[in-house]
């Protein structure tokens, strides 16, 4: 794997696809337990096949992770931290066989300082049949591969006149 990409390797219109990922019956149980979702659309196949579903679909969350997750290796970047997310829709559902892919775009970025930068990124999770099933914008805070130094400031030969004097009092006193 090639080495994750830092804040100024980023540039805006940039893209990536992940691999996929199909989705099990195990997934929707295993993010149930952990989440506490055991809503019967998810987990019930009877209540849902009584829904418009048909039969039972992932929970809506678990796209979101999936999304995080898959997007976080497509491109691989030195992230710092995750900001926030705008404008999540969830549309379409997401079932079990269900093959998911992240298609990622950086729509956005600007420094913080000089160890980091905000990267805006449009992120889908996509279906095999093409369908866009979850969209929205994910922020994160990413490192710089080089850390900008500080102006410093060149100390003059001479002491300003405060310290002269200051030194000069001591001089008289002790």
């Amino acid at each position: 794997m090639s080495e994750p990409l830092h804040f100024e390797d980023l540039a805006v219109g940039d893209r990536w696809t992940s691999l996929g990922r199909t989705i099990t019956e195990t997934d929707i149980v295993n993010f149930a337990g952990v989440t506490g979702d055991y809503d019967p659309l998810h987990v019930d196949h009877e209540y849902a096949r009584q829904t418009p579903f048909g039969k039972p679909i992932a929970q809506g969350l678990l796209g979101l992770s999936l999304v995080a997750g898959l997007a976080s290796h497509y491109p691989s970047v030195r992230t710092i931290a995750f900001m926030k997310i705008e404008k999540w829709e969830f549309l379409k559902p997401i079932y079990i066989g269900d093959t998911v892919h992240a298609e990622t775009e950086v729509i956005g970025k600007h420094a913080n300082g000089r160890r980091t930068g905000f990267v805006t990124w449009r992120r889908q999770l996509i279906n095999q049949t093409g369908a866009v099933v979850q969209s929205g914008i994910f922020q994160t805070l990413v490192a710089v591969a080089k850390v900008q130094r500080a102006p410093t400031t060149v100390a003059t030969s001479a002491p300003s006149a405060h310290v002269a004097e200051k030194r000069a009092e001591k001089r008289i006193v002790g």
